[in-house]
């Protein structure tokens, strides 16, 4: 089971991209992990289809990420998990338009119905892997070959494999499917081109010498270096002309980079409760702009996605491709019960100034 970030406070910690064995990267190992299929926390109640459609486009979204969030000594939530999808039509990312990402967060008490009460040893495999793979497949509810989402269609063929929809039976009828279908070989390829590469999401505390308060960043700005990762994101030329100017967005972008300077690499940053790192003076959403949660209750911070995770999700350069400066997860501050369902959650995309790309 991957470490979930230290609950409650508004200390920052750091999420990396690391290689697991897929067994940790299963649903009754509570990861923290990117792309794949998602691993369910509850086995009931998944989000629909409709739910997760891209705003824009209103084509299935893709798994992104899922943080495995509990909240120290709040029952309800002794197992939590947010789910992040997002869609791989390009044209939905429009400068600073939030309806091509959702998050979904679902939370479980330690006695529940699906999981044992204590928890597995974590460097432990389980005696029987595909035992442990079937909470993918629960009876009642059956999964997309494609994404991994509901799926309650099914191959009129050979009537074997689900889809959340037409659009993801076509694709996969065109990839393998039609070659497979009914063949006593089953089939060979086990993953699906719609999916982002699958790696462990790994937790570890900021070092508190590397964190300042904003008026002191703001005095050593000039003469900071360009962060590697970052440079990989942005031209080097608009960072030079970027250098010329000194102003409040600018500031910003500078903060956000000698921040994020002593680790370059990492794609998340998880404070409950504390504030996101802004990548621009622009955009930036006003309390009137996040919504309470459905009980009435005052959404907060969470965590935030970096854009060096753009890095490894293996999608075209920035400009012609999905992209964001970062993703800012807000979420229940009293984590409400939702009765093991999958509750959705408030997200802002935030984009690089037009001077910074």
């Amino acid at each position: 089971m991957s470490g979930g970030p230290s609950l409650p406070s508004a200390e920052v910690d750091l999420g990396f991209l690391e290689e697991a064995e897929p067994w940790r990267l299963l649903s009754p190992q509570f990861p923290s992990k990117v792309g794949g299929k998602p691993a369910w926390l509850s086995q009931t109640g998944p989000p629909s289809l409709p739910g997760l459609e891209c705003e824009i486009c209103r084509l299935p979204m893709a798994f992104l990420l899922q943080v495995y969030a509990p909240i120290s000594g709040q029952d309800r939530s002794f197992h939590r998990t947010l789910f992040l999808f997002c869609c791989k039509t390009r044209e939905c990312y429009t400068c600073n338009d939030s309806r091509c990402v959702k998050v979904f967060r679902c939370q479980l008490p330690r006695r529940n119905e699906f999981y044992p009460y204590d928890p597995p040893a974590e460097d432990e495999p389980p005696s029987d892997p595909e035992r442990d793979q079937s909470v993918l497949s629960v009876p009642g509810i059956k999964l997309c070959w494609v994404c991994g989402c509901p799926g309650s269609k099914a191959c009129s063929r050979c009537h074997t494999v689900s889809y959340c929809g037409k659009h993801h039976q076509t694709l996969h009828w065109k990839h393998t499917h039609k070659r497979e279908c009914c063949s006593q070989e089953g089939s060979v390829v086990t993953t699906s081109t719609f999916l982002f590469p699958e790696s462990e999401l790994v937790i570890e505390p900021e070092e508190e010498k590397d964190t300042k308060d904003a008026e002191e960043e703001e005095e050593e700005e000039k003469g900071i270096e360009d962060c590697p990762s970052l440079a990989d994101t942005l031209a080097e030329t608009d960072l030079e002309e970027m250098a010329l100017h000194e102003t409040e967005d600018n500031k910003v972008f500078q903060r956000f980079k000698k921040r994020i300077a002593p680790e370059p690499h990492q794609v998340v940053r998880y404070s409950r409760g504390g504030s996101p790192l802004w990548v621009s003076s622009q955009h930036i959403p006003s309390d009137q702009d996040i919504p309470a949660c459905t009980c009435g209750a005052k959404r907060t911070f969470e965590f935030q996605v970096m854009p060096q995770l753009l890095n490894s999700l293996c999608v075209d350069s920035t400009g012609a491709s999905i992209d964001w400066g970062t993703l800012a997860v807000y979420t229940c501050s009293a984590s409400c019960n939702h009765e093991d369902q999958y509750c959705s959650e408030f997200i802002w995309k935030q984009d690089f100034s037009s001077d910074h790309r």
